[in-house]
């Protein structure tokens, strides 16, 4: 009853094109005051191996200068950094998508390490930007097997979902908590004359 969420998710998308994509998205004089926070959750794609899979693969330091490009975007339409989350991607649990390559007759095309320097890299310009960060790459992997978080090896699982919904919460909660309701909360509806209340 704080805010309106919108989901903005482009599977398969690399910040190369999210880059270019994202003033239609948010546009300059769309309301910048009243966002109250927007995340970026790019790196997965990126880090793709360039020899296996050169559709999505972006360069490790063009990544991160995809990223400082769209925080720069943002603060220069009205989203100040402090308002901006950057997600780093998860961990690449190997043989689960490596399994996965092989039924469509590919070969495994994406590595943990590789992920993780990338996961680095969104810390760091997260750093330099003056962002927040969730580091998933990091927080997931301090459990053991953590293969529960992913559904086939890089997608994230129901469970990984969760664990990711929880750790937004937990970096966006205090921000949005302080938001005026929009609507009353259902107990103070006059369930006689909702319109009284409602409208």
């Amino acid at each position: 009853r704080r805010c309106d969420v919108l989901n903005r998710g482009f599977s398969g998308y690399n910040t190369r094109w999210a880059k270019l994509l994202l003033p239609r998205l948010i546009a300059a004089g769309a309301g910048a005051e009243s966002t109250a926070a927007v995340t970026l959750f790019f790196g997965a794609n990126d880090s793709a191996l360039e020899e296996l899979n050169p559709k999505q693969h972006v360069p490790l330091e063009e990544y991160a200068a995809n990223l400082k490009s769209m925080v720069h975007y943002l603060s220069s339409v009205g989203i100040t950094e402090d308002r901006v989350l950057l997600i780093t991607p998860p961990p690449l649990q190997e043989a689960a998508w490596e399994k996965a390559c092989l039924a469509k007759g590919e070969r495994l095309n994406r590595r943990n390490a590789t992920t993780g320097e990338y996961a680095q890299a969104c810390v760091q310009v997260a750093r330099a930007c003056g962002t927040d960060v969730l580091d998933l790459w990091t927080l997931m992997q301090k459990q053991q097997d953590f293969s529960s978080y992913l559904s086939d090896g890089l997608h994230l699982s129901a469970e990984g979902s969760r664990f990711v919904a929880a750790q937004l919460w937990a970096r966006l909660g205090e921000k949005l908590s302080a938001l005026p309701l929009l609507v009353p909360y259902w107990r103070d509806v006059d369930h006689t004359d909702p319109e009284a209340t409602l409208l």
